[in-house]
């Protein structure tokens, strides 16, 4: 009787046990994401690039207002010249996403995700929302600053952009939500590749080298690329002016979430079906 109340007693103060719900993986994430050093430093590249490269950029280009050609001044940008040192820092910003699941297979430390989260389509789902979310806004504070410092900078010197007019503040922001599906791409070509080195060389050709290539193919060809090739098309949505061979704003931006969309469905496919 007395070991029967003992046992009774021992199970009534037992915490229930609960399994682990999805923002419980995204809050595991969160953790792994912040912790690492990693992270740290490539936020870091990100801020320097991103604000000190589109401040020089602004008052070189503010400088040389004034001996710009008719058409250049035609197509006078301010807003996207004060965020020209996004179009180096995005890579950073691609890196980050590559490395937040890159470093879990090179450590190892997969494994272990896998089997304390064995639906694996909600672990890619929780470091989705933690690289989008963090890209989103960290690129979107900085992309603030760097608008307002560049417009200092140009001020005195060529016609400068407020946010009241038509465009600037869709392109202000639109910088954020570009570097939100850019950490998205990275972490789903880091997931298809599982190698940091394979998964950053192909970012890299996918955001600088192939639409530098596309300049010696054929006149007809090489315009469709420019208009539809997926970082290019992402990226109007980040500017005001709009140039020969690109696609309105949101047209461009949604090309781009196709791609990497894409890309995601691909990786989360990969996942489920490779072993750890």
């Amino acid at each position: 009787m007395t070991a029967t109340i003992a046992v009774t007693d021992a199970a009534s103060v037992a915490p229930a046990y609960r399994a682990a719900g999805f923002a419980d993986v995204v809050r595991s994430e969160w953790t792994k994401a912040r912790t690492v050093p990693s992270t740290m430093w490539t936020l870091l590249t990100v801020t320097v690039l991103g604000i000190g490269l589109s401040a020089l950029i602004s008052a070189i280009a503010a400088n040389h207002y004034a001996k710009s050609s008719l058409s250049d001044k035609l197509t006078w940008d301010p807003t996207s010249i004060s965020s020209a040192g996004f179009g180096i820092a995005q890579l950073a910003i691609g890196v980050l996403g590559v490395l937040l699941i890159t470093s879990e297979y090179s450590s190892g430390a997969i494994g272990s995700t896998l089997a304390a989260v064995p639906r694996r389509g909600r672990v890619l789902g929780a470091k989705s929302i933690v690289i989008m979310v963090l890209s989103l806004v960290v690129v979107e504070v900085l992309s603030f600053v760097a608008f307002f410092i560049g417009q200092a900078l140009i001020s005195g010197h060529a016609p400068t952009a407020t946010l009241g007019q038509t465009g600037v503040l869709r392109a202000v922001i639109g910088s954020g939500l570009y570097g939100a599906l850019l950490g998205m791409m990275g972490l789903a070509l880091g997931t298809i590749l599982r190698s940091a080195a394979g998964a950053i060389a192909v970012l890299v050709a996918i955001l600088y080298v192939l639409p530098g290539v596309a300049a010696a193919l054929p006149t007809s060809i090489e315009h469709t690329v420019q208009e539809y090739w997926p970082t290019q098309a992402g990226a109007q949505v980040a500017s005001v002016v709009h140039t020969a061979n690109t696609l309105s704003p949101w047209a461009g931006f949604g090309v781009f979430l196709l791609f990497v969309a894409v890309l995601s469905a691909v990786a989360s496919t990969l996942l489920n079906r490779r072993d750890a």
